[in-house]
């Protein structure tokens, strides 16, 4: 199971990483094609510069947890088992990939040789 451990963090990390990208995109594409868009209309540009600060922001916040969460699964830190379990959860709600992310961690993480290696520590 400790490579399935390994596996499922290197899958949040990367989960995690796909929403900051798109926190990223959005962010470019609201604030500067769409401001640009807006001409000097002064409502438009603040609806655009909210929504181009919120939706990235909310993004970035809901992907940090997945980002420290597979780091702490990497390093076996009991913590972070806990923490991607939770995050499972939530991303079962999240159709299609976060759905098969979810099932694969939460079978993963809830396996009783994945309890044993958290509380053992890993054999490398």
């Amino acid at each position: 199971m400790q490579k399935h451990v390994t596996i499922v963090g290197a899958l949040h990390i990367a989960f995690a990483a796909w929403g900051i990208m798109w926190a990223v995109i959005i962010s470019g594409i609201l604030l500067g094609f769409g401001a640009s868009l807006a001409g000097g209309d002064k409502t438009a540009l603040s609806i655009l510069t909210t929504v181009g600060c919120l939706v990235p922001g909310m993004l970035v916040a809901f992907s940090l947890p997945g980002i420290i969460g597979g780091i702490g699964l990497l390093r076996f830190k009991s913590w972070a088992r806990y923490l991607v379990l939770v995050l499972s959860v939530l991303d079962l709600l999240n159709i299609p990939i976060g759905t098969a992310l979810g099932i694969y961690s939460i079978w993963v993480l809830v396996n009783d040789e994945t309890v044993q290696l958290f509380t053992a520590g890993p054999s490398r």
